[in-house]
């Protein structure tokens, strides 16, 4: 299991706790906390199979997301925002560990 599947289904819980509250959960946030658990769930169906160059494509769309999640100006709370830097930041640390290259010695 990729760390990020961890994070992912706490910060939805965080969006449930808080659905009351419109100024740090907004619908924006909703449906990004919806795909961040998908994709995290994704992630991990790759990682299980062995599925190295799925995973390395899933991750770097992920991480492009989030960079650009965070860097606009836009309706994600600065809570949110700090969650992205931290699933960001993990994906990298799995993007610059997996291997290169696949066991048949395929180019991944």
């Amino acid at each position: 299991m990729t760390r990020d599947l961890g994070l992912s289904p706490v910060t939805l819980a965080v969006i449930v706790a808080l659905r009351h509250h419109p100024d740090v959960v907004n619908a924006a946030v909703w449906i990004r906390g919806s795909i961040v658990v998908a994709s995290a769930a994704l992630t991990n169906v790759f990682a299980a199979r062995g599925d190295v160059r799925r995973l390395r494509i899933v991750a770097i769309v992920m991480v492009v997301a989030i960079v650009v999640i965070v860097a606009l100006p836009g309706p994600f709370p600065l809570w949110l925002k700090l969650e992205q830097v931290a699933c960001g930041l993990l994906l990298l640390g799995m993007i610059v560990t997996l291997p290169r290259k696949l066991r048949r010695g395929e180019a991944v």
